[in-house]
């Protein structure tokens, strides 16, 4: 027997603690209570399997209450809670009265079912003991009600500083500070677990100031302090406060550990500085850090947001195959941020394990990169798959996906599938709501949104203001100014790039030059909205007088407004001149030269146009596509100039060719400026009629019911001629017809747009 307790005392391993364990059966003493129980302990200590302890305990024909209890700790420290309320279960089916330390593991095993434990443990008379009495209090701090714990502690007579900070942790988590600040001015004892948990309660409630104070003034600091000092920091922000106290940790002796290296690098992710991750690196190589999972994960994620995607994936590789979703979250992530869609669906489509962060990563990097309707698509797979529920961050991707593309129908869609699953939208889930309505061209669903909402914030505001802008209701985005403002939310820059367009849009000089006046330190977008009002009005000189009196250099967007005035009031001079700013600063836009060129062909010089046309063959300028799509039946219908593509080609054609016909009659002559070539009359006017957007629309009256609306997204300015053939469409077909094109919508009905004739 003596030998057997020597050898028991040198375990230090798996392969040691199975020798001792082939001695005691040599000795035929492994279903004694004694031996079990020492065996389980060593099992506990030595992590080892699950299925070979559970083997040692089955050998036990009457367990006693010692090695029921090691069996219940070692499955606790695994943290099979279930395994645990089992044994508990058979332990008082074999008639073991459990010793009074197993309730402490069972309260923390059952949860939130603990509630019935407690009356179980007053009954027992083990109540008044100091670890079950501190997990009763820990379980209602955790699942509440927070009040009944405070009771609970209230009743104690001989309070440790243990059921203090307990109760201080719980009042922060339940988001109740004046009570945790109050429970911690009164503690007669505080010790670094109590001064922690007051720092890391200031910093969850971004109070990162108050943070500093308490952690200031700490008596002592240990390793755990220093680290939710940097961690509040990091998660607040503020990257280079958390670089300096770091400093300052190592100055005063204490040995930075994983946890401070991974907020370390997670306060450098956030500000996605190369040269500042650069200076980490380099601090890591120079510490030798060990570099285990969670830093080299925290490393992948660093790189991936500071662009050095190539160390991301070396680090990432490095990992092996069994790596958790978050490194493959944070490469994924990195290569949609770069635009490298090819990259990062190659990664998610390997993943062996996708999480919601995975699909929400890719649908963002489709929705940010211009990619609607593969957002959109990737969503729909993951709603069919269910392979992850979707969340608050998939719709507000989901529903931008939807506003850029204009689907109105899918969009209603993707709101019914958030009442159906009881998805709730914050304040910014409702605000891409408002974005998505108005940029689907139904201001009456975004207004409504945006006076359901308990709360609004300044996005809100732009968001509706933008929209109304865009939909040529300037007086109404005027009243939402006011408002904003008696609600107490400051306008910001785009509040007054909105409102200001809202004017221009709306033909308000009087009131656009109030708001401009208001403007403190107007920017450069702010003079680009007040030249295009100017413009509009058809005081192009003013204009001109004000972009030479700007006290910064005037970018693309002045100009541009200059020349697209000068188009409308055919002021060839002007326009030559803005032409030419434009061609400096975006050599590349071909909408400049298509600008100019209409206005030389509107006078029939022919020269000219050649000549700029001759520019963009030098300069290697290509002439955007124009496209325009309409949507029907869950799919977005895509048409671009002269298209024959489509499987209803032929009966669009003929019912363009009707309405033609019907609009002649009805007075209509085609408006041929737009054509950039000296052709003949006739072809001239076959090619205006064929535009995307009368392709769309004819495609839509053909599909669509009677007298329902119909709404076309085009990627360029709508041309004259087609704005006029849509007017008149609009009367003969009594419909209401809604174009966004790529600089406001254009809502036609009954032979009338809301530009008033102005775009």
């Amino acid at each position: 027997m003596s030998h057997l307790c020597t050898t028991a005392l040198k375990l230090n391993s798996i392969y040691h603690l199975k020798q001792l364990h082939a001695k005691i059966i040599h000795s035929n003493l492994h279903h004694h209570n004694f031996w079990v129980a020492h065996l389980i302990v060593h099992c506990t200590g030595l992590h080892a399997p699950p299925r070979y302890t559970r083997l040692i305990f089955d050998y036990v024909p009457n367990p006693n209450t010692l090695v029921f209890t090691n069996m219940i700790k070692f499955y606790s420290q695994m943290g099979a809670h279930s395994d645990v309320i089992t044994l508990f279960g058979q332990m008082r089916d074999c008639g073991v009265r459990p010793d009074v330390c197993v309730y402490p593991i069972l309260i923390k095993s059952v949860g939130k079912a603990a509630v019935e434990l407690h009356a179980h443990v007053l009954k027992m008379g083990h109540g008044c003991d100091i670890f079950v009495r501190n997990s009763v209090l820990g379980m209602y701090v955790r699942y509440g009600p927070v009040e009944v714990a405070r009771k609970l502690f209230d009743e104690m007579c001989d309070r440790t500083v243990v059921d203090w900070n307990l109760m201080i942790s719980g009042y922060w988590s339940w988001g109740r500070e004046f009570d945790a600040c109050q429970l911690f001015d009164l503690m007669p004892e505080r010790n670094v677990i109590s001064w922690t948990a007051m720092v890391t309660g200031f910093s969850k409630t971004k109070d990162v100031k108050s943070a500093r104070r308490v952690f200031d003034e700490m008596p002592e600091k240990s390793i755990v302090s220093w680290n939710a000092m940097i961690t509040g920091y990091t998660q607040n922000g503020f990257a280079e406060e958390a670089i300096a106290l770091f400093s300052e940790m190592v100055n005063s002796g204490f040995q930075p550990n994983e946890t401070t290296w991974v907020a370390l690098i997670s306060s450098c992710s956030s500000r996605g500085d190369p040269c500042l991750a650069e200076s980490l690196v380099k601090m890591v190589d120079e510490k030798r850090v060990h570099l285990n999972y969670f830093v080299k994960t925290a490393l992948i994620d660093m790189h991936a947001k500071c662009g050095s995607l190539e160390t991301a994936r070396k680090i990432f590789n490095e990992l092996g195959a069994h790596k958790n979703p978050v490194p493959w979250n944070a490469m994924i992530s990195g290569y949609t941020r770069v635009g490298d869609l090819t990259s990062a669906k190659e990664l998610f489509n390997r993943m062996p394990e996708k999480d919601v962060v995975s699909w929400n990563s890719m649908i963002a990097g489709y929705a940010q990169n211009g990619q609607s309707a593969m957002a959109i698509e990737l969503f729909q797979e993951m709603a069919a798959t269910k392979a992850a529920k979707p969340d608050e961050v998939t719709m507000v991707s989901v529903i931008s996906a939807c506003g850029h593309l204009g689907a109105l129908e899918l969009g209603n869609r993707v709101v019914t599938f958030l009442t159906e699953n009881r998805i709730k939208l914050s304040i910014s889930g409702c605000n891409s709501l408002i974005f998505m309505y108005s940029k689907c061209g139904s201001m009456k669903d975004a207004r409504k949104v945006f006076q359901e909402m308990a709360t609004r914030d300044v996005v809100s505001y732009n968001t509706l203001i933008t929209g109304l802008a865009a939909h040529g209701h300037g007086s109404e985005a005027l009243e939402l100014t006011l408002k904003m403002k008696d609600e107490g939310i400051q306008p910001d820059r785009v509040t007054y790039i909105s409102v200001l367009t809202a004017c221009s849009h709306g033909g308000l000089l009087r009131e656009g030059r109030k708001i401009f006046e208001l403007i403190e330190d107007p920017e450069v977008d702010h003079y680009a909205c007040m030249v295009d009002l100017l413009g509009r009005m058809g005081k192009l000189d003013e204009a001109k007088a004000l972009i030479e009196r700007m006290p910064m250099k005037p970018h693309a967007g002045v100009y541009g407004s200059l020349l697209n005035a000068s188009r409308i009031h055919k002021r060839v001079d002007l326009g030559e001149l803005a032409a030419s700013k434009l061609f400096e600063l975006e050599p590349q836009n071909s909408g400049n030269y298509v600008l100019l060129s209409n206005m030389y062909a509107s006078k029939g010089r022919w020269e000219d146009v050649e000549r700029v046309r001759k520019a963009m063959r030098e300069g290697g300028v290509k002439k955007t596509t124009g496209w325009s799509w309409v949507e029907y039946g869950g799919k977005m219908h895509k048409f671009i100039v002269g298209d024959r593509s489509h499987e209803r080609s032929g009966e669009i054609y003929r019912l363009l060719t009707e309405l033609r016909k019907q609009a002649r009659a009805a007075g209509y002559i085609a408006d041929k400026s737009c054509v950039l070539r000296d052709v003949e009359e006739e072809e001239k006017e076959e090619m205006v009629g064929i535009h995307s957007e009368k392709l769309a629309i004819a495609f839509a009256l053909l599909v669509t019911e009677p007298g329902s609306v119909i709404r076309v997204v085009k990627n360029l300015r709508v041309c004259w001629d087609c704005h006029v053939v849509v007017k008149m469409i609009s009367q003969l077909e009594g419909r209401e017809i809604i174009v966004r094109d790529n600089n406001r919508f254009h809502c036609f009905s009954n032979g009338q747009c809301s530009c008033n004739d102005y775009w």
